[in-house]
């Protein structure tokens, strides 16, 4: 089982996303059958292994083992991942494009980039397989004491990473390595406010 994966096809989105199957693929971060499962989540046997069985087509449950009880076999599934992530790759037709427009000061600009993000990431996790992938993020919070001096700070930020871009982009470096850097502000919510 991997950490997290990244569902990047529409249909098994789509799967994921129907609220039992979401329950399931929860549940199913340790084996279980469709009669435990059905137990835990008060639901028919029959209606857990339908949905078992489309998540596995999907590939996102994994035959664990199969045990014999008596006339029948039971099936021990697991989730073939702890944590799900869809990309905005999955909706394609839907995905924003941060270079349709680039107003850098849009929540919608924001929200494009950090799809591009999620598409780009997911795509390279999903091709290392069980290898890591190099990456690096900063995540922090900051309280402002007014409008200006969250736009001093954005200035000064923007500078300060232009001025370290300017100094380490080698575009001619034989065997160099292109890397996407993302740097983004966004007011904070409190925990009772709902994601």
């Amino acid at each position: 089982m991997t950490d997290t994966a990244v569902i990047s096809d529409g249909a098994a989105a789509a799967v994921a996303l129907d609220p039992v199957r979401a329950q399931l693929l929860g549940a199913l971060r340790t084996p279980g059958s469709a009669t435990t499962l059905a137990a835990e989540l008060g639901l028919s046997r029959q209606k857990v292994n339908y949905h078992l069985r489309a998540l596995e087509t999907h590939g996102l449950v994994e035959l664990v083992e199969e045990r014999r009880k008596g006339n029948m076999t039971e099936r021990v599934m697991r989730a073939t991942a702890s944590a799900f992530v869809v990309s905005p790759q999955a909706w394609a037709l839907l995905a924003p494009d941060p270079d349709a427009s680039p107003d850098r000061l849009s929540a919608q600009w924001l929200l494009a980039v950090a799809a591009r993000l999620l598409r780009e990431v997911g795509a390279l996790v999903t091709a290392a397989g069980r290898r890591r992938v190099a990456t690096f993020a900063v995540d922090g919070e900051i309280r402002f004491a007014s409008a200006a001096d969250r736009a001093a700070f954005t200035r000064e930020l923007g500078d300060s990473v232009r001025d370290l871009v300017a100094r380490y982009h080698d575009a001619a470096a034989p065997g160099g390595r292109r890397h996407r850097l993302v740097v983004a502000v966004h007011p904070a919510m409190t925990p009772d406010e709902p994601s």
